[in-house]
């Protein structure tokens, strides 16, 4: 398997989880761009994508369906209640926001490149090829959810 191909098998928490030490090392490597606002200011993010995450978790449990997002077509139901009402995606909006206390937490502006990164690659690796996989699972109720809900906020 070449290099370019696993990077498309890398689950979203590795992804997360990539970016977030990358975003350590930046910090490390420009350290004149530290600035020094306050660390408390990275639990707001923190405690709110830790919250999209359990609610979105709790809402497909309660639907029996599957919290794997490399498996969209192991999904047994569409939910688009609770915090899917607001997010297609609540729980890569909670890795965003994680990404971004993590960025406040480090204090360097360049760290805050990382969530931007963390949106991108998503969108377009595994938010596409989810899409796709839901399109041809749940057909127009899928398509006409996309239409009422956006991909983020």
């Amino acid at each position: 398997m070449s290099k370019a191909r696993l990077l498309l098998w890398l689950p979203p928490p590795a992804v997360a989880a990539l970016v977030a030490g990358l975003m350590w090392l930046v910090a490390g490597w420009l350290p004149g761009l530290t600035v020094f606002w306050p660390r408390w200011l990275a639990w707001g993010p923190l405690l709110a994508g830790i919250g999209l995450m359990v609610l979105a978790a709790r809402s497909l449990q309660q639907a029996h369906t599957t919290l794997l997002p490399f498996t969209p077509e192991r999904a047994s139901r569409l939910v688009t209640n609770g915090v899917f009402a607001r997010s297609r995606n609540p729980i890569y909006l909670g890795d965003a926001l994680w990404l971004l206390a993590w960025a406040l937490w480090l204090q360097s502006w360049p760290a805050l490149l990382g969530p931007v990164l963390f949106v991108v690659y998503m969108n377009r690796v595994q938010i596409a090829a989810e899409e796709r996989a839901l399109t041809l699972r749940f057909g127009k109720a899928y398509t006409d959810y996309c239409e009422r809900v956006r991909r983020w906020l």
